[in-house]
């Protein structure tokens, strides 16, 4: 069987997939990133900078560029990915079904329209109902979404609240399987002890004392700075809080902690770096109010490192992930006595902090490429001959 990848640009959470795909041989892959070849240095808002990963994305298994043709290309709006030559470069290729990741360009949408019907529509996005407010817009979007989901012929979920976006807009269970949203369980689960607490180390902040950690970008979805406002309420003064990024909010969030001696910053940090600063916190937060923090795949590398973890109920994954108790919280979005209690809570005890982190690391064994592997094949190797 041969299955047509179509996708933007390459990413730390795809790339991966593709590969195991490829090396496994049961099914042959061809991967087509649509918004071209610009996307090798591509500028990210967020960060307000060109981020070039410094992992390998584009090796061990077969890909091509698509020629973009729009005039502002980007994944920020719907005709920034423009590709007239697609369907083309498709059929000349012969797959025996696609799989689409996302709707929402001009170029996937055209192609999720020509090949319903012609060919097996297999379809991956991970958006949720987290951020729906209901009235007319909301009316108006569900008759829209009910039109695209129709186009397509099973989707792969990434857990529950992207379950249920997909069943309210059409999808049957029968057209839906798991395949979870996974991060490389095993390269930030590698012993970085020794780097870990040189970094503590680097920060003044004694082996003892408790770190908070925000890594991302410092953008109001994010709520990077309630995170600082309710964590400059804590009375405790073995805690840190560490800010590893950049962003919009940046000069706010320093200006804001100029009195603390408590609270450090970094700038943006690759990925080959961050399973040791991971390691080096004790409990990693996500207070993200939304709208579109669809999942947090950040949780999973937290957890992946053996650390409890924060977030609040905006955050995609914190119902599949976050259980409290058992290895962290979740608090309500927009109620900072909420937060700041439970990081109060969690923060009172480095001790319980380390079993949560411990809980945290076999919850997220499952969650991982190798099962979305196997279910991709699942259901392309069982299509008719």
């Amino acid at each position: 069987m041969k299955l047509a990848i179509i996708t933007t640009h390459p990413i730390q959470y795809y790339a991966p997939v593709f590969r195991m795909l490829h090396e496994r041989g049961n099914i042959s892959i061809m991967v087509y990133y649509t918004w071209g070849e610009a996307a090798r240095t591509k500028y990210d808002p967020g960060f307000g900078s060109v981020i070039d990963w410094d992992i390998p994305l584009l090796e061990g298994y077969p890909y091509t560029w698509v020629k973009n043709t729009s005039a502002d290309p980007g994944t920020h709006h719907f005709r920034g990915i423009i590709n007239p030559g697609l369907t083309g470069q498709l059929q000349q290729w012969q797959p025996d079904a696609l799989l689409i990741f996302g709707w929402g360009w001009h170029g996937h949408l055209r192609c999720l329209r020509f090949f319903k019907g012609r060919l097996p529509v297999f379809f991956r996005g991970d958006s949720t109902l987290l951020d729906s407010r209901g009235g007319f817009k909301e009316l108006v979007r569900t008759q829209f979404l009910r039109w695209v989901y129709r186009h397509i012929d099973h989707a792969f979920y990434t857990g529950t609240n992207n379950k249920a976006y997909y069943k309210k807009f059409g999808l049957r269970d029968d057209q839906l399987s798991f395949a979870p949203h996974a991060v490389d369980n095993d390269r930030f689960s590698a012993d970085h002890a020794a780097e870990a607490a040189a970094f503590r180390g680097r920060l003044q902040i004694d082996p003892e004392d408790v770190l908070v950690l925000f890594a991302g970008k410092f953008e109001k979805k994010k709520s990077p700075v309630e995170l600082l406002e309710a964590f400059l309420t804590l009375r405790r003064l073995n805690v840190h809080l560490l800010f590893v990024g950049n962003g919009a909010q940046e000069a706010i969030l320093k200006s804001r902690a100029s009195h603390s001696e408590k609270v450090h910053f970094i700038d943006f940090q690759n990925q080959s770096r961050m399973p040791v600063i991971l390691q080096a916190c004790d409990l990693f937060c996500l207070p993200s109010a939304g709208p579109g923090e669809t999942w947090g795949l950040a949780v999973n590398e937290a957890m992946a490192c053996g650390k409890a973890v924060l977030v609040s109920d905006k955050v995609g994954c914190a119902i599949d992930l976050v259980k409290n108790v058992e290895n962290g919280a979740i608090f309500e979005s927009g109620r900072m006595g909420d937060l700041a209690d439970s990081l109060d809570q969690l923060t009172g005890s480095k001790d319980r902090l380390q079993h949560l982190g411990m809980n945290s690391r076999a919850m997220i064994r499952p969650w991982s490429f190798a099962a979305i592997v196997r279910r991709i094949e699942d259901q392309v190797s069982g299509l008719p001959g």
